[in-house]
């Protein structure tokens, strides 16, 4: 094979692999930029609205903001790290809480929600994405992404080393 063939190649592979790995990165880290929070949902309890292995972004806002048909995600207890994302069906402004219920799901959740649990507001949701969230952050996931960047920056330094040999042979 030609050495400038080759190199473009080596490049352009580099290019593929690093640019495929920030594609799928990027929704999952990019969002929290702007402040929002990531979830993955976990259940069926949202669909058909959200499905079971998307991601959902939160929007921290004021609890008094939230209205019925809202869909927030919250803490499933005061020192709880579980969190749920329902359907606010009722909100009691005396009481501070909302009453949530999943989509799927026949009636509402056992317990109210207090405004303090809730996380915030879901803005829009990706699906799929949580599937390949859990894959990622994986022990294996990680070591993929370390592989292939590994393999990327590779291909750039041979082809660079080709490119360089070549000059030296052209002297």
């Amino acid at each position: 094979m030609n050495k400038k063939i080759l190199i473009k190649v080596l490049n352009s592979l580099g290019i593929i692999i690093v640019g495929a790995v920030i594609c799928v990165l990027l929704p999952l880290v990019l969002p929290k930029a702007f402040g929002y929070q990531v979830y993955g949902i976990l259940s069926n309890s949202m669909e058909p609205e959200i499905a079971t292995g998307s991601v959902v972004y939160v929007d921290s806002v004021d609890s008094e903001s939230i209205v019925d048909g809202d869909i927030i995600t919250y803490k499933m207890g005061s020192d709880s790290s579980v969190v749920a994302t329902h359907r606010v069906v009722s909100v009691n402004k005396d009481k501070k809480e909302f009453v949530t219920k999943g989509d799927h799901n026949n009636t509402v959740d056992a317990q109210p929600v207090s405004y303090d649990r809730m996380l915030g507001k879901v803005v829009f949701s990706i699906p799929f994405l949580g599937e390949i969230s859990t894959v990622i952050y994986s022990v294996n996931g990680i070591a993929t992404i370390i592989i292939l960047f590994s393999f990327a920056i590779a291909m750039w330094i041979a082809a660079d080393y080709l490119k360089n040999k070549k000059v030296v042979e052209g002297k």
